[in-house]
């Protein structure tokens, strides 16, 4: 199994020393996320301190840039890290989108479609030689002159992998992409009922087989070393769940574990900014149902357990409460594990 871990970027301080530890302890890939900070300029600097681990995004918020931004850090960290990167990318939400960021929002799902196409024209060009010649809906680039061209990357260009939960953005992964990022808050049998369904379809509609996407499981894990961290770490979770649940894009995972009724109500405790009833509401089976919750021996079980036969390929997050070396001992595990099944 492909094991990578969802870093945390509150300290930008500690990027010199965390990926090399997770370089150290095993981990396949690590990803950065586009929170506080920019998602782009830690594994440059990660790049210059980790040898074989292999460095993306999970996620770059793509409706913040243009294609031709997005090609050239794409371009520019592939060559930084001698081929390491991965340029993962995902959509937000429509209020970020337009009130954070000042940018246009229409149709995402399609959006993100052209957004892939057009950055491996921008790469085709500058790999080839030949003129840029994308127009589309959304996005149009004609215009490259040697001044701008950096030319062929000397490792190739990177991956992009993008990321979603409704049916729609996920079919696109199944239709562009290299890798699909599946947002955490997924189940076991969210992951059989919507999204391999979906990124099925998008991959038939492309003419493509399933096996060539690396459907990465974004997985909550809920540790700690002592029944205290246990709990604090179990509380934290459970308001970052209750957070999601009150984002409409986020309802079916709730909706198919019995609990839509849950939206409407985080929603207004949302606007209300009243975050810890939004936790309340949270009960210890959908938290178990969402989250690996285990103790660190326990953790590669469980996870073995939860994607068997749908996917290879996770990355542990605890974003919320962040220590690596407690999935030291799963990381070990899972990476002995032999390939299994794919979904047919």
């Amino acid at each position: 199994m492909r094991v990578s871990m969802t870093v945390p970027t509150d300290d930008l301080g500690e990027v010199r020393t965390l990926y090399p530890e997770l370089e150290r302890l095993g981990y396949d890939r690590a990803f950065s996320f586009e929170a506080k900070h920019d998602p782009f300029l830690p594994l440059a600097v990660a790049g210059e301190h980790t040898t074989s681990l292999e460095l993306g995004t999970a996620i770059a918020i793509a409706f913040a840039r243009t294609p031709m931004t997005l090609a050239n850090a794409g371009w520019d960290l592939q060559t930084l890290t001698g081929g390491r990167f991965t340029l993962g990318l995902g959509s937000q939400v429509q209020p970020h989108i337009e009130q954070r960021f000042s940018m246009p929002w229409s149709e995402p799902a399609e959006r993100m479609r052209e957004m892939v196409q057009a950055i491996r024209s921008i790469w085709h060009t500058w790999e080839t030689g030949e003129r840029l010649s994308f127009a589309g809906r959304f996005y149009n680039h004609t215009r490259m002159i040697p001044a701008f061209d950096p030319g062929p990357n000397p490792w190739g260009t990177p991956p992009i992998f993008t990321a979603g939960i409704g049916p729609r953005m996920t079919e696109v992964g199944g239709e562009v992409a290299d890798g699909f990022l599946v947002h955490p808050l997924n189940t076991r049998k969210s992951l059989q009922e919507l999204t391999i369904p979906s990124l099925a379809r998008g991959a038939v509609r492309a003419g493509r087989d399933l096996a060539d996407v690396e459907v990465v499981c974004v997985t909550i894990i809920v540790t700690g070393r002592t029944e205290e961290a246990m709990a604090q770490c179990r509380e934290i979770t459970r308001r970052q769940l209750g957070f999601y649940g009150s984002t409409p894009a986020y309802r079916t995972v709730f909706e198919i574990h019995d609990r839509g009724e849950l939206h409407p109500r985080l929603k207004s405790l949302a606007s209300e900014g009243r975050w810890d009833a939004m936790a309340e509401l949270i009960d210890d089976e959908f938290l178990e149902t969402v989250c690996v919750v285990a103790e660190p021996t326990s953790i590669a079980t469980a996870v073995k357990d939860r994607l068997e036969g749908i996917s290879n390929s996770v990355s542990l997050v605890n974003n919320r409460s962040p220590d690596p070396r407690h999935f030291a001992e799963a990381v070990a595990e899972l990476r002995t594990e032999p390939p299994g099944p794919r979904p047919d």
